[in-house]
C-alpha cells in the first residue's frame, strides 16, 4: 500500500509522474489551484497590510475533501507542482489546507519529468520557498486592487462588463498607439535608380545608386532624378573595386516562452494559447510507443537559454549519428541569458533528443506534433555549425556617381539543413550571384531603372510582434503573455484580422481614458519597473506588502480624482446593413467571446443574435445553395451550406470561388499545409493541382 503521497496540478502530469515512482507512492492531482482570491469581491483587506482572503474554489470542495483523506493516511506528503512561482504558491495553498509545515521538507520540483529528473525530486525535497509565494502574491495582490477598483469607475462611465489590468492595459495601448501611429503616417517620396549592367563576357546583372561625390545619395523629387538619369547617361560605367568574402549565420538560441510563441505565430499560425495548451500537454507527458507515457519537453514557462551539460551531450551525440561531423562544431555553443532573466529553469527543448518528431507522428494530436517538431527542430540545430554564405560586393563609378552591387550564394547550410527561424515580414532569403567582374572593368550601361517610392507606417501588431514587444519593453512574465492576449481580446478591446491585432473603438475609448486618469498604469516605464520589484521579492531582497503600499497610496488619490472627473462615455454600436426578421429594426454589431456578432438593438425586448454572414462565392455541391464562411463553438473557421440543418454539407477548406474541377466539374477547395493545394471536393474525383 501507498504511504507517500505526491500532489501535482493535473491528471496527465499525475500519469507521467506515478510510473517512475512505483507503488509506494500515490500520485494525485488538485486539478490547478484549490484555493484562490473571491471573485465576487476584491478579496484584499486595505485596512490591514493588504491581506489576501483566500477561499476555496467553487466546485473543488469534493477534490479537497479527497486531498484531506489521502494526506490523512500518508506518513510522507511530496508537493510536486509546477517549478515557477504560481506553482510554488500552488504547493503553499495545499500546505496551508492539508495542515503541512511549509517549513519541512515537502516541495520537490523539477524541469522536466523524465525518470531521471522525477527521481532525482523525490530524493532531494526542501522547504517552500516563501520569497517565490510572496512574489506571486504581491501580484495577485496588485492586479487585483487595479483591476477591482478601476473596473467599476469603467462600468459606470463606459459600459458594463469592461476590465482594466496592469498588463493588459498596457498591452491595450501599445496597440491603439500602433494604430494612430498609422492613422497619422505622412508618406514621403523617395527615388532609387538601378542600372542594368553588361559585363565585357555577355552577363547581365544591376548595382543601385548609392554616392555622389562621395556622399550618400536618397533623391526626393522626380526633377531630381531626372537630372541625375540626364548626367548618367553620358557617363561611362567602371568597377572600381571587387570584395570578396564570407559570412557566418549563426544558428538560433533554443526557445523561451516568448520565441516559442513567436515562432509557432510565425510558422504554425498558432494563437499564443494554443501554443501554450500544447507545450502545456508535451510537459506533462504522453504515451510514446517504446517509451510508455513520458514528458516530451522541458519546462515550457522560462526566459532563460541555459541548457544543461547533459543536454547539450545529448544533442551533439544527435547531430553526429544523424548528420555527421561534417555540422558537428568542435565545441559546444553557448547561448548567454538575458540579465533581466529569472533564469529559474533551462530553456524550452526536447527531454531526449533521441525522440524524434518522425518517431512520435502517429502518437501525438497534430497540434502537439507540430509543436515538439519546432521545439527538437531547434534545439538541435541551436548546437550545429554556422551557415556560411560567399559574398561580393563591387563599388562601379559613373563619373561623380557610385553604384554598389551585392551578391551572396549559400555554400555550406550548416544549421540551416535542420532548421531556419522565421521572420516577421515574410521575406525569405535567395541566392543573388553576382557575374565575375574585375577591378576596372568597363561596364556596358543596358538601361537606367528609375522607381519612385513612399515611406511605409509601421505594421500593425501580430501576437508574435506583440509578445516581442512586450519582452523588449520588460512588461509581464512568460506566464503571463498569453492570458493577457488572451484577455485583451475576449473585452473586446483587440479584434484579429488575419493574424493582424486592431485596436476597436472600445479599445480606444478606454485606453483614453486610462492614458488620462491613471497614466502610470498604462505607462510602460512604471510597468516594467514594477516587474523589476517582483524579481526583487522573489529574490528576497524588499518585503512584498511595502511594494504594495508603495504603489496604493498614490493610487488611491488618483482613484477618487479620476472618478470625479471621467464623464460619462457613450459608444454607439457600429450599425449593419442587415435587418432584424424579428422586428424590423437595422441590427448592429457587437463583440462575443468568439468575436463579433449580429444582435438586435432592440434588446431586451427583441433579443434576436445571430453570426455575421460570409458568403464565399462558391455554390454547396450538394444542393446548389451559397456556401457561407462559419465559426464553430471553439471558434474555428469552418465552410458549410447557407440551407443547413437541411443540408449538412461543411468542410474545414476554403471553397474556391468561380472555379470548377476540370476533372469532373464539382466544387474545388484550397487546402493548408506546407504545399498549398487545390484539390476537388469529390473524394471518387482525386483532382489536385499545386
Amino acid at each position: 500500500m501507498a504511504n507517500n503521497l505526491v500532489i501535482v496540478e493535473s491528471p496527465a502530469k499525475a500519469k507521467t509522474i506515478k510510473q517512475y515512482l512505483g507503488k509506494s507512492y500515490n500520485v494525485v492531482a488538485s486539478m490547478g489551484h484549490i484555493r484562490d482570491l473571491p471573485k465576487s469581491q476584491m478579496g484584499v483587506d486595505l485596512e490591514h497590510h493588504f491581506e489576501p482572503k483566500y477561499i476555496t474554489i467553487r466546485g473543488k470542495g469534493e477534490l479537497l475533501s479527497k486531498l484531506k483523506k489521502e494526506a490523512k493516511n500518508a506518513k510522507k506528503i511530496y508537493l510536486a507542482t509546477d517549478p515557477d512561482r504560481e506553482g510554488e504558491a500552488i504547493s503553499w495553498h495545499l500546505a496551508k489546507l492539508l495542515n503541512i509545515d511549509e517549513t519541512s521538507n515537502c516541495r520537490i520540483t523539477f524541469n522536466e519529468i523524465t525518470k531521471n529528473a522525477v527521481q532525482t525530486a523525490i530524493k532531494e525535497p526542501r522547504p517552500i520557498d516563501l520569497d517565490l509565494v510572496n512574489a506571486q502574491q504581491a501580484r495577485r495582490v496588485l492586479d487585483r486592487i487595479v483591476g477591482y477598483q478601476i473596473s467599476p469607475i469603467l462600468w459606470r462611465k463606459v459600459k458594463k462588463g469592461l476590465s482594466a489590468g496592469r498588463v493588459q492595459s498596457v498591452a491595450t495601448r501599445l496597440i491603439v498607439d500602433r494604430e494612430r501611429e498609422i492613422e497619422n503616417f505622412i508618406p514621403e517620396e523617395y527615388w532609387t535608380v538601378d542600372a542594368k549592367l553588361k559585363t565585357q563576357a555577355g552577363e547581365e546583372f544591376e548595382a543601385s545608386l548609392n554616392s555622389c561625390d562621395g556622399k550618400k545619395l536618397k533623391p526626393e523629387k522626380e526633377p531630381e532624378v531626372k537630372a541625375i538619369l540626364d548626367e548618367l547617361a553620358q557617363q561611362e560605367f567602371v568597377v572600381d573595386n571587387v570584395k570578396k568574402g564570407e559570412k557566418k549565420r549563426n544558428p538560433a538560441p533554443p526557445f523561451t516562452t516568448s520565441t516559442l510563441q513567436q515562432e509557432a505565430s510565425r510558422k504554425l499560425n498558432f494563437t499564443v494559447k494554443r501554443t501554450m495548451m500544447a507545450a502545456q500537454k508535451l510537459y506533462e507527458g504522453a504515451a510514446v510507443e517504446g517509451h510508455g507515457t513520458v514528458g516530451l519537453i522541458t519546462y515550457m514557462r522560462t526566459d532563460s537559454l541555459r541548457l544543461s551539460n547533459d543536454a547539450i551531450a545529448d544533442a551533439r551525440e544527435e547531430i553526429k549519428t544523424k548528420y555527421g561531423d561534417a555540422l558537428l562544431p568542435g565545441k559546444p555553443n553557448v547561448y548567454k541569458t538575458k540579465n533581466s532573466a529569472q533564469d529559474a529553469h533551462e530553456a524550452i527543448r526536447p527531454t531526449y533528443a533521441s525522440i524524434k518528431p518522425a518517431d512520435l507522428k502517429e502518437s501525438l494530436p497534430a497540434d502537439m506534433y507540430k509543436l515538439y517538431k519546432l521545439i527538437w527542430e531547434r534545439f538541435i540545430a541551436c548546437q550545429m555549425k554556422p551557415a556560411v554564405y560567399e559574398t561580393v560586393n563591387a563599388d562601379i563609378k559613373a563619373g561623380r556617381f557610385g553604384f554598389k552591387a551585392s551578391g551572396s550564394k549559400l555554400v555550406f547550410k550548416g544549421y540551416m539543413s535542420v532548421y531556419v527561424e522565421g521572420r516577421d515580414d515574410d521575406k525569405t532569403e535567395k541566392d543573388k550571384v553576382l557575374p565575375p567582374l574585375s577591378k576596372d572593368e568597363i561596364l556596358k550601361l543596358l538601361k537606367l531603372l528609375p522607381n519612385q517610392h513612399f515611406t511605409q507606417p509601421p505594421q500593425r501588431f501580430t501576437e508574435a510582434t506583440l509578445i516581442k514587444m512586450l519582452e523588449e519593453k520588460g512588461i509581464g512574465r512568460p506566464s503571463t503573455y498569453a492570458p493577457t492576449i488572451t484577455t485583451i481580446t475576449a473585452r473586446g478591446y483587440v479584434t484579429r484580422e488575419k493574424k493582424q491585432l486592431l485596436p476597436t473603438e472600445l479599445g480606444s475609448v478606454v485606453t483614453d481614458i486610462m492614458t488620462e486618469h491613471f497614466p502610470n498604469i498604462v505607462g510602460i516605464a512604471f510597468t516594467a519597473d514594477m516587474e523589476k520589484d517582483l524579481d526583487e521579492i522573489e529574490e528576497g531582497e524588499i518585503d512584498w506588502v511595502k511594494i504594495v503600499e508603495d504603489f496604493y497610496g498614490p493610487f488611491e488619490k488618483t482613484l477618487k480624482t479620476a472618478d470625479e472627473k471621467i464623464g460619462k462615455v457613450k459608444i454607439e454600436d457600429e450599425k449593419s446593413d442587415v435587418i432584424c426578421e424579428k422586428c424590423g429594426r437595422t441590427m448592429v454589431y457587437k463583440m462575443g467571446r468568439f468575436g463579433k456578432f449580429l444582435a438586435c438593438p432592440g434588446f431586451p425586448e427583441c433579443r434576436n443574435a445571430k453570426p455575421i454572414v460570409k458568403e464565399t462565392g462558391a455554390d454547396c455541391p450538394k444542393c446548389g445553395k451559397k456556401i457561407l464562411e462559419k465559426k464553430s463553438k471553439t471558434g474555428k473557421t469552418y465552410f458549410g451550406c447557407e440551407d443547413n440543418p437541411k443540408c449538412d454539407f461543411m468542410t474545414w477548406d476554403m471553397p474556391v470561388a468561380g472555379e470548377k474541377c476540370p476533372k469532373c466539374g464539382g466544387l474545388l477547395l484550397s487546402k493548408k499545409g506546407k504545399k498549398k493545394q487545390i484539390v476537388c471536393a469529390n473524394p471518387d474525383c482525386g483532382y489536385t493541382k499545386e
